[in-house]
């Protein structure tokens, strides 16, 4: 029988594939379950999710829920939402003469060689983008009043249209939203119930297009996020949860629903960004201060770089072709996990991804539809994984179904056997994740030999070893929890609000009235934050703040975000610098420095989790077989011991080339590697020096 000792915190991340929960009791003993999502009945899936998790700990659900003291909640339906075109029918109103900005957007293409591809169409068609008479001039003083009859022609308008959420950007707005208040107050008057995002709230920073399309993205997914929040939420409480849901945003903070309603656009990166809480968590026990994780999933690899407890940030998005302008975890995606699908082109090119096979149909393996090869019938078809039952027998791995997809689609065209064409698949997939990790890592000034590589998600521990070897890092980190990480790092979030306000000037020694408005507006923004945590609970000896500003030399246009020590010319001048210099190389002696937008967190402390210190084991362990496995090019085929991962207990130490099964994962050690198992019962992977 399970024993659960005091209060409960619960994570429950839920993905295309699998909802993850997470439970974590007083003493900091972790249980990990998984459970098909039920992408067409969100809620549903999550209870679900929570019966399975309640019985595997001999509880029924509302008992496990009464005796919760937080639950922490991340899901992709905002993101999935904009993918699949699944929004509101959005209705945009702005300034007159600037109607079409959304479909302008800044005139760049992602891929500079690429001039045919067509842009994604915008979220609103151009007959619900109207436009109303006013103008507001870029240092906030009103050129021409708001043409109040405009606005109610507009509401009419979009009452015949059915339109199910209104979004605003008027110009400048960012700095005078008076314009924006007063057409929102007019909306509701004339089109009750209907909701109205404004630019002014959602994203009050220069560059209307990113501004507009973060509101229209915001109007986008409210009517169909925020009421499913909203049902969760009191069905949860009905069934004896305490405490107030809480959900994971973009920036890897939580937060409650009513504050996430606000700005359901900050739910786009939900829950990879959750993945934060969990590099916190296990910062200690890597013995290391420099982390990059790679989260493979079903679909595709979230990279992620911390050091020094610092995660990367950025405001810049871009989900399904829209622009977003929100905090949020630079997680650099690419297309490549274990239902990725291989192919060959027209030319007989082997390609691999980014289209995946999804939950269903899945792999071929799964045997439920799926006919093309993915990386998991690769890793089935090398032996590392084993066919049958995982999951706890949601799903079961046909090895037959598996060498008959890689030998239709790759191997037979190519001329190669089966297992070679496997082996080929998986040193794409592994290219793929290598260049990602370099994308955050070398192009942001970052060397990957300083760092340790966190292998994690379903499929990540496979690929980990492979990738830390070919960039260099010091060591692959693989927690015991891998499968389930973002479900754990929530548990392990704080409570965080980030407000931004542009903030133009120029940093001048001697400039004491422009050090004084800027002061000014940033305790004004520290007490907008520290209301938002007081209205969550927080009492003032939980909270904390943090200011950074973002700054660029005069004539450019992409901005820095730094930190400075004090709000000083000095400190500031010396915090710019620093950062620029390890981005670029190089600084400009007697360049102007420009401020651009004021940022301030306001974080709400909670517990952290604590972590375990398991005793050593002296009993060396034991595999429980063998198997053929493919190890990689130099070794080839070896038989190769298959150990249990309970059976791995710390001070164990086990010689690659190895497989470790655990509940959610599976991990290879490379030939010639050395895992060892932590105190906290990780599994720890050093670099090994080889001959040049």
């Amino acid at each position: 029988m399970t024993v659960v000792e005091g209060r409960l915190r619960i994570g429950v991340d839920v993905g295309g594939t699998f909802t993850d929960v997470v439970v974590v009791d007083a003493t900091g003993r972790t249980w990990a379950f998984k459970s098909p999502s039920r992408p067409a009945d969100p809620k549903g899936g999550v209870l679900a999710a929570l019966d399975v998790a309640a019985a595997g700990l001999d509880l029924v659900r509302s008992e496990m829920l009464s005796r919760c003291a937080g639950l922490i909640h991340g899901s992709t339906i905002a993101t999935n939402t904009v993918l699949e075109r699944k929004g509101a029918r959005v209705g945009l109103l702005t300034t007159e003469g600037f109607r079409d900005w959304l479909e302008i957007r800044r005139g760049q293409r992602p891929d500079p060689w690429d001039h045919r591809s067509p842009f994604p169409d915008p979220l609103v068609p151009r007959s619900l983008r109207l436009s109303v008479g006013e103008r507001i001039a870029a240092d906030g003083s009103i050129l021409r009043t708001l043409a109040e009859d405009d606005v109610r022609a507009a509401a009419a308008s979009f009452r015949r249209a059915e339109v199910e959420s209104v979004a605003i950007c008027l110009l400048h707005s960012y700095r005078n939203p008076v314009h924006e208040q007063r057409v929102a107050q007019i909306l509701a008057e004339e089109m009750p119930g209907v909701p109205v995002s404004l630019s002014s709230v959602v994203a009050p920073v220069m560059g209307e297009y990113e501004r507009g399309s973060t509101t229209v993205v915001n109007a986008y997914v409210a009517p169909r996020v925020v009421p499913y929040l909203r049902e969760l939420e009191n069905a949860l409480a009905a069934e004896g949860l305490g405490p107030r849901l809480l959900l994971v945003g973009s920036n890897g903070g939580a937060a409650m629903v009513e504050e996430m309603a606000l700005r359901p656009v900050q739910l786009v990166l939900s829950g990879p960004a959750a993945g934060v809480g969990s590099l916190s968590y296990y910062e200690a026990d890597t013995g290391a201060s420099a982390l990059i994780s790679i989260e493979v999933g079903g679909t595709s690899c979230d990279v992620t770089l911390s050091r020094a407890g610092k995660v990367a940030a950025t405001d810049q998005l871009d989900v399904g072709g829209s622009a977003i302008v929100t905090p949020a975890v630079e997680i650099h995606t690419v297309g490549a996990g274990g239902g990725t699908i291989a192919r060959l082109d027209a030319a007989g090119m082997l390609l691999a991804g980014p289209e995946g096979a999804g939950a269903r149909p899945g792999p071929a393996c799964y045997g439920l539809g799926g006919e093309r090869p993915t990386v998991t019938d690769c890793q089935l078809v090398l032996g590392r994984l084993k066919p049958g039952p995982y999951a706890g027998g949601a799903i079961s791995l046909d090895l037959a179904r598996a060498r008959d997809a890689v030998r239709r689609h790759v191997a037979d065209p190519l001329g190669v056997p089966v297992e070679d064409a496997a082996a080929g698949i998986l040193s794409l997939v592994e290219q793929t994740i290598q260049h990602a990790v370099e994308r955050v890592s070398l192009e942001r000034g970052h060397d990957p030999r300083e760092f340790t590589l966190v292998a994690c998600g379903g499929a990540g521990p496979l690929h980990g070893p492979a990738t830390a070897r070919a960039l260099g890092c010091r060591a692959t980190y693989v927690p015991r929890l891998a499968g389930v990480f973002c479900a754990l790092g929530m548990c392990n979030a704080d409570v965080r609000q980030d407000h931004v306000r542009s903030f133009p000037g120029e940093l001048q020694d001697g400039a004491g009235d422009s050090l004084a408005a800027l002061r000014a507006e940033v305790d004004a923004m520290r007490a907008e934050a520290l209301v938002s945590l007081r209205r969550q609970g927080f009492p003032e000896e939980d909270t904390a703040t943090v200011v950074s500003l973002d700054m660029r030399y005069a004539g450019q246009q992409a901005p820095i975000r730094v930190e400075p020590d004090a709000l000083s010319v000095a400190a500031l001048k010396e915090a710019f610098e620093r950062e620029h210099a390890r981005l670029y190389g190089h600084l400009q002696p007697g360049g102007r420095i420009e401020f651009v937008n004021l940022r301030v967190s306001g974080i709400g402390r909670t517990p952290g989790l604590p972590m375990v210190n398991l005793p050593p084991s002296e009993v060396p362990p034991e595999p429980g077989e063998m198997r053929e496995v493919w190890v990689d090019r130099a070794s080839g085929w070896r038989s190769t011991p298959v150990f249990a991962g309970q059976a791995l207990l710390p001070g164990h130490r086990v010689a690659g080339p190895a497989i470790v099964e655990e509940g959610t994962t599976t991990l290879i050690v490379g030939a010639g590697e050395e895992l060892s198992v932590t105190r906290a019962g990780n599994y720890l992977i050093p670099a090994v020096e080889r001959a040049a």
